[in-house]
C-alpha cells in the first residue's frame, strides 16, 4: 500500500498523539467528547477533507458507532467529505454581513476566479465554502474566514489582496 493511499484510510502517528491528548481532558467513558478534534486532525492529515476510511479510523479509536462519526463530520461546516482546494475561504452571508455587503463580497470572489460557493479554483488553490451562516464576526462585516483567520471590514480590493497573497 502506497504512502498516498495510508494517509487517507489510516490515522498517521501525528493524529494519533493529537487525538491522545485531547482524550487525556476526558474521562475514560466519554471518549466520543473528542470526536471533533479527532475529526479536525483527520482532515488536517489528508490536506483538507475525510474519507470514509478516516471516519471509520476515528469512529474504532474513539469506540463510537461508524455512522455517529459520519453525523459529526457532515453536520459540522468545517468538515470536508470531498476533495476540495488547499485554502479554505468562507464568506459570512448572516443578515449583519449581508447588510454591510457580503453578497457583493461573494459575487466578487466567484466571478474573480470563474467558481460558485462550494467550488474550487481548477488549479485547487481555493475552496470556496459553501455559504456561512454565521462565523460570530458580526461587528467586522462583510468578513471571511480563509484558513481559520478572520478578515474582517471587506471591500473588494481587501479580498484581492488577502487571497492574491497565498501560495
Amino acid at each position: 500500500m502506497s504512502a498516498e493511499k495510508n494517509k487517507s484510510t489510516e490515522l498517521d502517528n501525528h493524529s494519533i498523539e493529537e487525538i491522545d491528548e485531547w482524550l487525556k481532558r476526558y474521562p475514560e467513558d466519554q471518549k466520543q467528547s473528542a470526536v471533533l478534534a479527532a475529526l479536525r486532525a483527520a482532515q488536517h492529515q489528508n490536506e483538507g477533507f475525510l474519507t470514509v476510511e478516516l471516519m471509520d479510523a476515528v469512529a474504532d479509536k474513539l469506540e463510537m458507532s461508524k455512522i455517529a462519526v459520519y453525523e459529526v463530520a457532515s453536520f459540522y461546516s468545517m468538515f470536508e467529505t470531498k476533495p476540495v482546494g488547499r485554502h479554505c475561504v468562507a464568506i459570512c452571508t448572516n443578515i449583519s454581513c449581508m447588510l454591510m455587503g457580503s453578497d457583493t463580497i461573494v459575487n466578487h470572489v466567484e466571478k474573480k476566479y470563474g467558481i460558485k460557493i462550494g467550488e474550487s479554483t481548477p488549479d485547487g488553490k481555493i475552496f470556496l465554502k459553501v455559504e456561512e451562516e454565521c462565523l460570530a464576526g458580526c461587528d467586522g462585516g462583510p468578513m471571511m474566514q480563509v484558513d481559520h483567520v478572520y478578515h474582517m471590514s471587506l471591500t473588494p480590493e481587501k479580498v484581492d489582496k488577502i487571497l492574491d497573497s497565498l501560495e
